[in-house]
């Protein structure tokens, strides 16, 4: 979908945009992650690098289902604000816990966490698929920018991670407080992804031109954000006189149908990756040197190289659009399990390192090339619907990721 002259106003800074609220939508649940040296240092017997994503998934997905079934019909805009919200009181709620209970374990400090897990997993599945569906229905920069935000929340996050683990030390009291630091963090980013959306992106001259053209389609999913943009919009039911055949779009089932291949294939690269990561690389392989800096060096590898897999689609003839080989390359990560086995079993840090940084890399790369090509040649609905589909593929292939990564313990006594 190309877009010419005057409408091409504000795409740098809509690009930029997309970005940060990639960062805001996971930079509080990878900030959970990234400092599970501290829970795991708290909570030693509850196994939190593998239990936190299993109790965010069911959540994520379970929300996600009713949100894509209904999507036709939510406000995208009060869904994706809702979100975000959500974000923020989440990651203020962590800092309460800990501060309530003065960094001290127990299963009831354990049960609040998995709670509050919980309800990162319900925000997230506000504001993924809202906010994918949202953009596959604009030009593929702007998906490919917020994919590549989700990434980089993740970099940032480990980044953080270093410097305050650094800064504070190894003891429990310093892994505490570089942790609520991180948090703080965290809880002021997702203020600022708030506002973001809230009074700047829906100003954006060419966001308010593809949500137009959406509108124009039949889409109405996009009428409060317009509206939010200083654009009104048409009663139900005049477009359909004006243009009836921008009303008739292809339902969830037959968009199903035409992108299977796609859907397993996004389904697929999401299971192998979370059977993996994080738990059995920050669990399974502490033989090696690092330490107590292990579970965090490798969750920065995976994540630096996450990020550089996002930006490699931007080179156009280095992006996969064959959906027939995007699938047989995605089959072809399986064979990973077998060498981080075997590498977890014989090998030494620096193997370890380089699988999981192939991971990673693939990881960012693949998503990016099946969100991008996806939605092409679709209307504005068709586009938002199947971008809100992929997304509850994904989330379905993460929760069965982690709860295929508890296969890993089988034998261990747990």
């Amino acid at each position: 979908m190309a877009v010419h002259g005057e409408n091409e106003e504000g795409k740098l800074t809509a690009t930029v945009v997309c970005w940060l609220l990639g960062n805001g939508c996971l930079f509080s649940w990878n900030s959970m992650l990234s400092i599970v040296d501290y829970y795991e240092n708290l909570f030693p017997k509850y196994h939190p690098a593998r239990v936190l994503p299993i109790v965010y998934q069911p959540f994520a997905v379970g929300i996600l289902v009713i949100l894509t079934y209904h999507e036709a019909k939510i406000n995208t805009r009060r869904r994706n604000l809702l979100g975000y919200s959500i974000f923020f009181i989440s990651a203020l709620l962590v800092l309460v816990l800990d501060s309530a209970t003065s960094g001290k374990g127990g299963i009831g400090t354990y049960v609040g966490l998995c709670i509050i897990s919980g309800v990162f997993g319900v925000g997230e599945a506000c504001v993924q698929g809202g906010m994918i569906g949202d953009l596959s229905l604009m030009c593929p920069e702007f998906i490919q920018s917020y994919l590549a935000g989700l990434a980089a929340s993740g970099a940032l996050t480990s980044a953080l991670r270093l410097i305050t683990k650094a800064a504070f030390g190894n003891s429990r009291n310093g892994l505490r407080n570089g942790a609520m630091m991180y948090f703080a963090i965290s809880m002021l980013f997702e203020l600022l992804c708030l506002i973001l959306y809230a009074h700047v992106f829906p100003k954006l001259p060419i966001v308010k031109y593809y949500r137009s053209k959406a509108a124009s389609e039949g889409s109405k999913t996009v009428s409060a954000d317009l509206a939010a943009g200083g654009i009104r919009v048409l009663k139900d039911g005049q477009a359909a006189e004006e243009k009836p055949e921008y009303m008739e779009r292809l339902n969830n089932k037959q968009l199903i149908v035409q992108n299977m291949d796609y859907a397993a294939t996004i389904f697929l690269i999401f299971v192998l990756t979370f059977s993996i990561f994080p738990g059995f690389l920050t669990e399974d392989t502490k033989k090696h040197s690092l330490g107590s800096w292990h579970a965090l060096v490798i969750i920065t590898m995976f994540n630096i190289w996450n990020l550089i897999g996002r930006y490699i689609p931007l080179i156009d003839s280095l992006k996969l659009k064959s959906r027939r080989w995007l699938l047989i390359v995605c089959l072809a990560r399986f064979l990973l399990i077998p060498c981080f086995y075997f590498t977890a079993k014989y090998g030494d840090e620096g193997w370890m390192i380089m699988l999981t940084s192939l991971l990673g890399l693939s990881q960012g790369y693949l998503p990016v090339c099946v969100l991008t090509e996806a939605p092409k040649n679709y209307k504005g609905p068709e586009q938002n619907a199947l971008g809100n589909l992929l997304v509850l593929f994904l989330g379905g292939g993460v929760l069965a990721g982690v709860t295929l990564d508890l296969l890993w313990l089988i034998g261990k006594g747990w």
